[in-house]
């Protein structure tokens, strides 16, 4: 298996991620995609990753790292760091390392916007710096890892329509780029929680979609539980995001990268097939996406 996004380079893994890294191989995991947030967090991922061949980097910046601001979750509490991005300094630190396979998290988050601020003009700043995103994995030749959350109703309803905005908006990033012949390696939607709908979009345009273990929860939306029947095995990844969302039965442990395992086994559940082909084809497109060579 491979869990194709975790953030092993922050906080909640100092000085343990070797350790989580052990325990995930002894699970059978045997690639790891540790993803950045921010210019430390890129850095420190190309760092790890050059330490051990289990370890891939991605480098980005996340939307919400573009203010500073309170971030205060279930899960997680922190004072973002603004910060400006500089697509020369991440371009070299792509070119810096061959384990740098991908371009992100970035996209926009219509959830956390700072308190205060004008909201028209924090979308156009992240519109501005998902462009910018694209344009870099352009240049790199490199695929996209894409964050997209809309506003507070999608937690109780995704088919709201104040739900759909950042996707929406997304979306129409996405095909302009496309149309103007970027993005070639195209990406990944990851921790996908939107309708199938917005799901078939996403594929339609040559993107991959990857499921958390928000699907093992007792409470998963049903609408999220039809989009992994329907998505085609062929297009779909596993992850974690961990340290969040750790998936059933680990629910209010940090997360970590050998917990992919119960995602996959969910997958194959709602799919009616093995965990042995679940793993085998979703390793299969995580290497075709990200070309991920030990």
């Amino acid at each position: 298996m491979i869990d194709t996004h975790c953030h092993l380079n922050f906080r909640a893994f100092k000085d343990e991620a070797p350790a989580a890294v052990a325990r995930a191989q002894a699970a059978g995991v045997s690639s790891i995609l540790n993803v950045g947030s921010q210019w430390d967090t890129s850095e420190r991922a190309v760092a790890m990753a050059e330490g051990d061949h289990r370890l891939f980097a991605a480098i980005g910046l996340h939307p919400i790292h573009l203010y500073q601001q309170e971030v205060d979750e279930e899960e997680t509490h922190f004072v973002t760091r603004a910060e400006e991005f500089d697509p020369v300094r991440y371009h070299e630190l792509a070119r810096r390392s061959k384990r740098v396979v991908a371009v992100g998290e970035c996209g926009l988050d219509y959830y956390r916007l700072p308190p205060g601020a004008d909201s028209a003009e924090v979308k156009r700043r992240q519109a501005e710096l998902f462009n910018a995103q694209i344009d870099l994995a352009t240049d790199l030749n490199l695929p996209l890892i894409i964050h997209c959350r809309s506003g507070q109703t999608e937690r109780t309803s995704p088919q709201h329509e104040a739900g759909r905005e950042a996707y929406d908006d997304l979306f129409t990033i996405l095909q302009r780029a496309v149309t103007a012949g970027k993005l070639p390696k195209r990406g990944v939607n990851h921790c996908f929680l939107g309708t199938l709908e917005q799901a078939r979009q996403f594929l339609d345009l040559g993107f991959y979609i990857s499921f958390t273990g928000i699907i093992t929860f007792k409470n998963a939306a049903p609408e999220l539980l039809a989009v992994v029947r329907e998505a085609p095995l062929n297009k779909i990844l596993t992850e974690t995001d961990a340290p969040y969302l750790a998936p059933h039965p680990h629910r209010g442990q940090r997360n970590e990268p050998a917990y992919v395992v119960e995602t996959a086994k969910k997958i194959a559940e709602l799919k009616r097939l093995s965990l042995e082909e679940v793993s085998m084809a979703t390793s299969h497109n995580a290497q075709a996406l990200f070309g991920l060579n030990q």
